[in-house]
């Protein structure tokens, strides 16, 4: 019977296999193409009901597609099989090539497993090719192999009931169900491909959005921030190179436009002394407080913090500059600064602010006073009893380094050299101050007191330091001077000081009496000042009391 229906049940199967199959490679979706290799299955292969088990990512097989029973596609679609449960079934059956064949007789020691399945009601077979309800046959799907004709990795299997005529298939329906699988496998890896590719389209028009949707964020957060902000290279030292891109705020307050701050760098625009300053600034989230030059040569305080991005993974690194404006800040810091260091009327150096000064002058060496010690002396070890310079530097290179910085103050009074040059120390007391206080009162007290210092300051060299001590007492600090330039500066500034002054609406007159100290290592500032003080006694005192004052 086989053999007289053989040629034409071929060129029939034949032809709808080819139209199962091209349906199967031009299915839209991974659930289409299972569906269609079930049907196909049936319709083209003979079999009154087919099933297809898909592998999972986890590899367990679930039943993803099932055709020609609804009772049984009720039954099992979608339950799942252990993976060991599967392959222990595939080593067990009889191979007929790739197809896997578990007779009636020997599928009882499966009924246990947890592999999904179906029984189906049917007369006991009356021969041995009759095909019998307990008959299992399956046709593994596997990605093509690598290499020549070596399979690749399990993908699904095609488990098959009930074909038509109840025998068995014959070779030719083993070689047509082992092909069928054998193309099912290209189907379904096609896809696995399509879907693939669809999910990562999916996701890289999502991630291209999402990247717009954030540069559109940055974009708009860059320009419209409140405070500046800049893009920089970054140049060989990992510094601020050229400016990139400046947002309207930072363009605003330097009052430069944008397309001119794209010639400029940050090493540019800083203020000569804070070139160190923006060089230590570390580009990782390093700050800075720093001065930039306006368009109109103006310097405004800022501070920066910088920040590292990237173009792309492997692209340029980039420096993103946040600039703040702390012009106000650092105003109120100096004025604070100033007003501790300085007298609130004058304006001068106040009595901590001088003895700073004239501190930082001096060490706690010894000088001899012709002059220096001896070199072995003076280039002793630092903390040495008897030659110490007196500074307290750590051992090493850089101790000697810090003591042949530092050159001594020393008194050219002692000196053997006429023509010796010192630090003096002009110790200052105004004389007839306290009866302008008594009868014009305090506001007239205070016009003189601001108009004398007016006059020292206008009478010293840059440089020099003329400071309030308190009281009608005033100092001034005249580096580089001789004993003769000493007494010169102090006549002068005497000269200046009887002119008269306008005070409440009327002229008076004040004198004052000078004292001349000399600072030298070894002093300390209030022993300087002491000396200069008890100097300008002994000097008010030789003049006659109608003489210490100008009228």
């Amino acid at each position: 019977m086989e053999t007289e229906s053989e040629p034409y049940v071929p060129l029939t199967s034949l032809r709808q296999l080819h139209q199962v199959m091209a349906e199967m490679n031009t299915a839209r979706s991974l659930a289409d193409t299972l569906q269609i290799v079930a049907d196909g299955a049936v319709t083209a292969l003979g079999y009154e009901m087919a099933c297809v088990n898909l592998v999972r990512p986890d590899g367990d097989l679930v039943v993803a597609a099932f055709s020609g029973n609804p009772a049984a596609e009720a039954l099992i679609m979608g339950r799942v099989g252990a993976r060991e449960s599967w392959e222990r079934r595939l080593r067990m059956g009889e191979l007929w090539g790739d197809l896997v064949f578990i007779p009636h007789h020997e599928g009882w020691v499966l009924d246990d497993d947890d592999v999904p399945q179906w029984y189906t009601e049917a007369p006991v077979p009356r021969f041995d090719e009759e095909w019998h309800p307990g008959d299992r046959l399956f046709a593994p799907m596997y990605t093509p192999g690598v290499q020549g004709g070596a399979r690749g990795e399990l993908i699904g299997v095609i488990s098959v009931d009930r074909p038509h005529g109840g025998r068995r298939p014959g070779a030719w329906g083993r070689e047509a169900l082992q092909m069928y699988a054998f193309q099912a496998a290209i189907a379904l890896s096609n896809a696995h491909l399509r879907a693939n590719m669809q999910r990562a389209l999916v996701r890289l028009e999502r991630d291209q959005q999402a990247l717009r949707a954030s540069e559109e964020s940055f974009r708009q957060a860059f320009e419209y921030a409140p405070s500046g902000m800049a893009i920089a290279e970054m140049d060989g030292d990992h510094h601020q190179g050229r400016v990139l891109r400046a947002n309207d705020a930072l363009c605003r307050l330097l009052g430069r436009p944008a397309a001119a701050m794209r010639r400029y760098s940050f090493a540019d625009l800083v203020h000569p002394e804070d070139v160190t300053t923006l060089r230590r600034t570390s580009p990782e989230g390093g700050r800075g407080e720093l001065r930039l030059a306006r368009r109109d040569g103006s310097y405004v305080w800022v501070s920066l913090r910088n920040s590292v991005v990237a173009d792309t993974t492997d692209g340029p690194r980039f420096l993103l500059t946040h600039v703040e404006d702390i012009e106000e800040r650092k105003r109120r810091e100096l004025q604070l600064a100033h007003r501790a260091s300085h007298d609130s009327l004058t304006g001068l150096p106040n009595s901590a602010e001088l003895r700073a000064r004239l501190a930082a002058r001096l060490c706690r060496r010894q000088t001899q006073a012709d002059g220096l010690d001896s070199l072995d002396a003076a280039y002793g070890h630092p903390g040495d009893a008897d030659g110490g310079h007196g500074f307290d530097f750590a051992s090493g290179a850089e101790a000697y380094d810090a003591f042949d910085h530092h050159v001594h103050t020393i008194a050219p009074e002692g000196a053997h050299d006429d023509g010796a040059k010192g630090l003096a120390v002009l110790f200052c007391d105004l004389d007839g101050f306290k009866s302008i206080n008594d009868r014009f009162g305090h506001n007239a007290g205070d016009a003189v007191l601001i108009e004398v210092a007016r006059r020292l300051s206008n009478g010293v060299r840059d440089g020099d330091t003329v400071a309030r001590l308190g009281g009608d007492e005033f100092v001034i600090l005249a580096d580089g001077l001789g004993r003769a330039d000493a007494q010169d500066l102090a006549g002068r500034l005497r000269g200046e000081i009887i002119q008269p002054i306008r005070a409440e609406g009327r002229a008076v007159r004040v004198g004052a009496s000078f004292g001349i100290g000399w600072a030298h290592c070894g002093m300390t500032a209030d022993e300087v000042l002491k000396s200069a003080d008890e100097r300008m006694y002994v000097e008010k005192r030789s003049r006659p009391k109608q003489h210490r004052r100008a009228g």
